[in-house]
């Protein structure tokens, strides 16, 4: 089963969600992988300390003009739609940044003067936590394309293991190759005007892809705000983090919330019932 943890916006606890819950399931006799895939600032690895076995570049497929061959006839810049090919007088310029490694222009050049080469844009490192199975990714810094990377990642995750995906925060194209295979999303949010208002996004957009979700609320102070607004959007609440300034000093330590004593455990061990609930009910 693949688990996403997403949520609306950033700063909701999402990681804190996703490394303790693949713990307890860990814990469970589970075989479970954790999938770190907000790669832009992946964080999981402070709290699990993976021993790292293997570190690998992302890559993606950019073009090389041959100019010899090259006519300009600006086949290859009408069919790209991404702006990373232009014709300037009787050369075509290519912007690498821009370039989502299609493949388009080498298919549609008629002189056959476009061939492709790679360009390293990100890491993925692989690795364990006792019999937890460890994958993250680093986009470098500078590039703006993250869901090649994010591709890589869930990529290499292993069929006969539970995956916990660490989804990036928001509603946009990295979040959506990262959940679009996911067999449950659990959506993080925290009780305030802004975290309901992502929590709403984001529910729009699971909803879009019709994947099965529930809501964990963090940092969780027992006002029925965040109930009325899932019992008006529908979806249940599976587990309630207190705002305490215990959790936050554990967090601010790396340490994982189900290793400390408080009960904490508990929560995340409820979490994984109430996911097998739903998703054995659900077929």
């Amino acid at each position: 089963m693949n688990i996403a943890i997403a949520s609306g916006k950033g700063g909701t606890g999402k990681t804190t969600v996703a490394v303790n819950l693949a713990s307890v399931v860990s814990s469970s006799g589970t075989t479970v992988e954790y999938l770190d895939c907000d790669v832009e600032e992946p964080n999981g690895h402070l709290f699990l300390r993976p021993e790292i076995s293997s570190t690998t570049p992302s890559v993606v497929p950019v073009p090389v003009i041959d100019e010899a061959l090259c006519t300009a006839c600006g086949e290859c810049v009408q069919m790209c739609r991404f702006n990373a090919l232009v014709r300037l007088g009787e050369a075509v310029m290519v912007f690498p940044g821009l370039c989502h490694g299609c493949g388009g222009c080498v298919l549609v050049c008629p002189r056959k003067a476009i061939a492709e080469t790679t360009r390293t844009i990100g890491t993925i490192r692989e690795g364990v936590v006792g019999s937890l199975r460890f994958v993250d990714g680093h986009l470098e810094v500078g590039e703006a394309m993250s869901p090649p990377v994010v591709r890589d990642v869930v990529s290499r995750s292993d069929p006969k293991r539970t995956s916990i995906i660490d989804a990036p925060p928001g509603t946009s194209c990295p979040v959506v190759t990262s959940i679009s295979r996911a067999d449950f999303i659990l959506l993080v949010t925290d009780p305030t005007p802004f975290g309901l208002n992502d929590l709403g996004l984001a529910l729009d957009l699971v909803s879009t892809l019709n994947i099965a979700h529930g809501v964990v609320v963090n940092r969780s102070t027992g006002s029925d705000r965040v109930h009325r607004f899932c019992e008006g959007r529908n979806v249940e609440i599976l587990a309630e983090i207190p705002a305490s300034r215990d959790i936050a000093h554990l967090y601010s330590r790396g340490q994982l919330l189900c290793d400390a004593d408080g009960g904490y455990a508990n929560i995340f061990t409820g979490l994984w019932n109430a996911i097998q609930r739903i998703t054995k009910v659900g077929g």
